[in-house]
């Protein structure tokens, strides 16, 4: 596994596993009135070096993959580059005399690209669950062997257009967030960047053990542009594609990365869905309450630290959590836990009702 991952605890991905198994938080109250009037929680990273004609967006992604590629070379017309985002240069709009043509997602996702030193490049913007779908899409890539490797990079950056549109939703926490506890109160925001590179020939990356995405499902809930499904019902089904693809049965899962917001609605949901399928009793962590929400960038950094966990057979704990607030049993982590690990379930949820999961498999040597 070749991976980054930039955020407030650190600019390598193990430098964040490492922080977040002490469980140290990189959230923290931001009080700065270009992004709102008001402060605010969120992960905030203050210190990055870059050119100052780029964005801090495109620093980011330009260092995560960096970091992720350093001392692999690989073939540019066997490899596609990935950006997962949900608002990449969104920022630029602050800027009326800015006419950037990078404003436009698949442009930023072409010039990053050859940037990097590659030719084909593809956009995943899904809302909050681009990242998990991004892998779907690399991995549906390399098994149809148009592509020997994919390079995913999920990124996105706190911005006032962001900030503002989740305080009109009244969607922000005034405080640390709390993800399934009985006092969540919404969203703590957060900025991050992550790189994974997924490769139909790990050897050639010099990589072991393998971590494998053996399965992964979509769905969505048509329930309400913001709101996402009372049931659960529609989370089950992607999760039920991913087992069903990767030929697992509920009861082979050693631990859910949820998507776990920190929000009423979305943690009773996935609470009611992980019930339904009858993985009440899997250990299961929300990493929010160390990242916040980084939109876009999310799900690749979350699934990083998965796998993370499963090479350290580590599974890590919730932070904010104290006591269960979904009216379902779920076996959230309090505490890290130490034990054997093979497959781990990652999900997420965004608005306009989409799911999506994978299942991470870890292969022995």
């Amino acid at each position: 596994m070749s991976s980054s991952v930039i955020s407030p605890l650190g600019f390598t991905s193990e430098g964040n596993y490492s922080k977040i198994r002490q469980q140290i938080s990189g959230l923290s109250e931001v009080k700065d009135s270009t992004l709102s009037v008001n402060p605010f929680f969120a992960g905030h990273v203050s210190t990055l070096k870059g050119s100052s004609a780029l964005t801090k967006f495109e620093i980011l992604c330009k260092r995560a993959a960096e970091i992720a590629l350093d001392k692999i070379k690989l073939n540019p017309r066997r490899t596609l580059y990935v950006l997962s985002t949900t608002k990449g240069n969104i920022g630029l709009l602050n800027d009326s005399t800015n006419d950037s043509p990078r404003l436009a997602l698949h442009a930023t996702a072409k010039w990053l690209c050859e940037e990097t030193g590659f030719q084909n490049s593809l956009v995943v913007s899904n809302a909050c669950i681009s990242g998990v779908l991004a892998m779907i899409v690399a991995k549906r890539f390399l098994d149809s062997e148009k592509y020997d490797h994919v390079v995913v990079v999920g990124a996105d950056v706190l911005s006032e257009f962001v900030i503002s549109g989740f305080e009109s939703l009244h969607a922000l926490s005034p405080e640390l967030c709390k993800p399934f506890d009985a006092e969540r109160n919404g969203i703590n925001l957060g900025e991050a960047a992550a790189a994974i590179i997924l490769s139909s020939k790990p050897r050639e990356l010099g990589v072991t053990p393998t971590i494998k995405i053996t399965g992964g499902g979509l769905s969505n809930d048509a329930n309400h542009i913001s709101g996402p499904s009372r049931t659960g019902m529609e989370l089950g089904l992607a999760v039920r594609q991913a087992l069903k693809e990767a030929q697992k049965t509920p009861t082979e899962i050693d631990f859910i990365s949820a998507h776990g917001t920190a929000t009423v609605f979305n943690d009773e949901m996935e609470a009611k869905a992980f019930h339904a399928l009858g993985m009440e009793n899997i250990p299961l962590n929300s990493l929010k309450g160390y990242f916040g929400h980084t939109l876009g960038a999310a799900g690749v950094v979350e699934t990083v630290m998965s796998m993370h966990s499963l090479l350290n057979n580590e599974v890590l704990a919730s932070m904010g959590f104290d006591s269960l607030g979904v009216s379902q049993p779920i076996s959230v982590c309090k505490e890290l836990i130490k034990r054997p690990l093979a497959t781990c379930l990652k999900t997420a949820s965004g608005f306009g009702g989409c799911n999506a999961a994978i299942i991470l498999h870890k292969e022995s040597n």
